[in-house]
């Protein structure tokens, strides 16, 4: 089970660093005006999206799963932490829908949007490790 485990947060860690740095390049594409700029963000977003953060999503919550076989569930931290990742799954596909709406030209939020948007990953990554090394409940 070790060895799931590490893949859990192998996988984790690439899913979070897409989940990082994605709204970051919201911001920018959102304060890009020229057609240079925006060609090259949608293309850096949808590699991004489609080909780090997405496999990482789906083999973080793969190898979780697996986890949840070997270990059960138990422990409210662990309800917790579902329901943290969960939410980060959504997240995940708004993220998606913003990708797609940058690649169609239907942007309609501003680079301030974005900044705050960024930190929702950040705060749940704090709640998440903190559940799972503390197991407070």
């Amino acid at each position: 089970m070790l060895w799931i485990k590490a893949w859990h947060i192998i996988f984790m860690v690439t899913w979070f660093a897409g989940l990082f740095y994605l709204p970051r390049l919201f911001v920018y594409h959102a304060m890009s005006s020229d057609e240079t700029s925006n060609a090259r963000f949608k293309i850096m977003e949808r590699k991004l999206f489609y080909g780090i953060m997405t496999p990482g999503a789906v083999l973080t919550i793969a190898f979780g799963l697996w986890l949840w076989l070997g270990y059960g569930f138990s422990g409210g931290w662990l309800h917790a932490k579902v329901s943290l990742v969960v939410l980060l799954v959504l997240y995940h596909l708004y993220c998606g829908k913003l990708v797609r709406d940058f690649a169609h030209d239907r942007n309609q939020h501003g680079h301030v949007f974005y900044r705050w948007l960024n930190e929702a990953p950040v705060l749940s990554l704090i709640a998440i490790i903190i559940l799972v090394e503390v197991k407070p409940f």
